[in-house]
């Protein structure tokens, strides 16, 4: 039985002085314990559904894999439900590990890459392998020409992300993040506490869906577009980043290192252009 992304918990609400007894949808989290080959890697505070896709997301990102072929199997809680989205992945999901909140993905060799000790602190960290934008070109090439798109087909995707946003007009308290084709059509979504883990869990889905390199697609992200969001971009192949919040200026070094579109404060009607303009019509 899958587990409900919004609980309801008991609240005071004071409005105008007063006070009453209601009920609140709030958003869930809870620990994801991550293991590569049994051995404990990181906990990632995220909210439960689609750890599958979160687990290679964030791996790929990290250049532990560098692609499906590295992973032998993977072992995720019962309750978890079936993980592959209905797609058939190169390898085998078995839904046997006893404790819940729990994904242990198998290699078929040696890791590609064993992430330092930062990383078992924080998955979100996003240089836990890599500390500069130098070092990350050693692991990804620049990206490609991709697509030139009309510039105000960006201005419409800020709403068609939240309209899609299903828990957060419930709870207020997800981000999302979502991967749209050149013309502007939404082709995936994801929802999470963590930006980031929204992330993982786009670029994951598109891993299993045999679909990267994204070399033709534009990620939209709420909230801002922070140096771990353009990493994991750039490991998806992704051209074209728009946050609708601020860019970091090791995000826009990065975006610039690595020929991305980084494009920032996304609004119906106006938005910033940090690096890659030549990609706008």
């Amino acid at each position: 039985m899958a587990r409900p992304q919004a609980p309801r918990v008991a609240i005071a609400r004071w409005r105008a002085g007063e006070r009453s007894d209601e009920e609140d949808q709030v958003a869930a989290e809870e620990p994801l314990q991550l293991s590569l080959d049994g051995t404990p890697l990181s906990i990632v505070m995220r909210t439960p559904g689609n750890d599958l896709e979160l687990a290679l997301g964030l791996l790929l990102a990290e250049q532990v894999i560098r692609s499906l072929a590295d992973v032998r199997s993977a072992r995720i809680s019962a309750e978890a439900g079936d993980e592959s989205g209905g797609s058939a992945p190169p390898f085998a999901i078995s839904t046997d590990l006893v404790e819940s909140n729990q994904v242990d993905i198998r290699l078929r060799g040696p890791a590609n890459r064993r992430p330092e000790r930062s990383f078992l602190s924080s998955s979100a960290c996003g240089v836990c392998g890599a500390t500069t934008v130098e070092s990350l070109a050693l692991d990804f090439p620049p990206l490609g020409d991709g697509p030139v798109i009309d510039a105000r087909l960006l201005t419409t995707l800020g709403g068609r992300l939240r309209e899609q946003q299903r828990l957060f007009e419930s709870t207020g308290g997800l981000h999302a993040a979502g991967l749209f084709d050149e013309h502007g059509e939404l082709q995936l979504l994801r929802e999470d506490v963590g930006r980031h883990n929204a992330v993982d869990k786009v670029v994951g889905r598109s891993l299993l869906d045999g679909r990267l390199p994204l070399g033709r697609s534009i990620l939209a992200v709420s909230g801002r577009g922070g140096y771990e969001l353009v990493q994991k971009a750039v490991a998806a192949g992704i051209p074209i980043m728009a946050a609708v919040g601020a860019p970091s200026s090791l995000a826009v070094a990065t975006a610039r290192r690595f020929r991305m579109t980084l494009v920032g404060f996304l609004r119906e009607d106006r938005f910033n252009v940090y690096s890659g303009a030549e990609r706008l019509a």
